[in-house]
Order: C-alpha cells, then structure tokens, then sequence
C-alpha cells in the first residue's frame, strides 16, 4: 500500500498570496475547512467540519518557515497520527505548491485502504477550492 499522498499544482498567484491562504486562519476557514490555526511551532490547531461524515481534524504545528508547513493530522473519530508538508516555491508563472501527507499505512488493514482514498480525494478538493479561493481573491482585490 501507498504511504503517502503528494500533490503539486503550479498557480497564478505571488507566493505571499498562498501563504497567507494556507496558514491564516480566516482565509483556511474560507477555502477549507473552519479553523482555529496559528503557523507557529507547538501550535494545537483544530480544523471542524460541519458534513455529517466528517469529524474534527486535530493536531500541532510542526514546523512554520517561510514556504514551508508542517503539522501532524489527526482524525478525531480514528485517532492515528499522519503528517502533512506544504512547501511553497516562486515560480516564472507565480507559486508551485507542494502538499504530501504521509503516515497512513500507521492505520491497520483495511481502515488504511480507505483512509488513503478517503484523504487522497479530499486534498483534491481541498487543492481545488485553494485555486478557486485564489482566482476570487485577485478579482475581489
């Protein structure tokens, strides 16, 4: 089995930009999910979901440099500890970003199988309203 997810997407959008929309709060609750979420190491965070088959996503800020993000994820409902990277880097065309969450095979058996596609299919959402938030961004600015 797959042990990590990774995800790469070049947008049209000046880095600052991006950062802000993946470690700002406000702007994560907008795009994402609703966030109490600080890029600060040892940060608690916590991303609620109000679907009826999501359950909180908890965890800590892991590391917070400039471009680059990392906190463990934790499910609520499946309390197993997984990371997810974000490394953003200016591009000729604006911003790459990079996402990869690792740690999934740590579930046992099947329940690994389904969180994988489960996570796989969310960060495709997720990386799909990023861009959208982003396009609404720069015609509302």
């Amino acid at each position: 089995m797959k042990d990590v997810i990774i995800k790469e997407k070049i947008l049209n959008h000046p880095i600052d930009k991006v950062w802000n929309a993946i470690t700002n709060a406000k702007e994560i609750s907008t795009w994402f999910l609703d966030a109490d979420f600080k890029a600060e190491k040892g940060y608690q965070y916590i991303f609620n979901s109000s679907g009826e088959n999501c359950s909180p996503i908890k965890g800590e800020v892991k590391q917070a440099n400039p471009y680059t993000l990392v906190y463990s994820w934790i499910v609520t409902e499946a309390p197993i500890e997984t990371t997810v990277k974000w490394v953003l880097e200016e591009t000729e065309e604006g911003t790459k970003l990079y996402l990869e969450h690792s740690g999934i095979s740590s579930y046992k058996g099947e329940t690994a199988v389904e969180m994988f596609t489960s996570f796989n299919g969310g960060w495709d959402n997720c990386i799909s309203g990023l861009t959208d938030y982003l396009k609404q961004m720069v015609h509302a600015g």
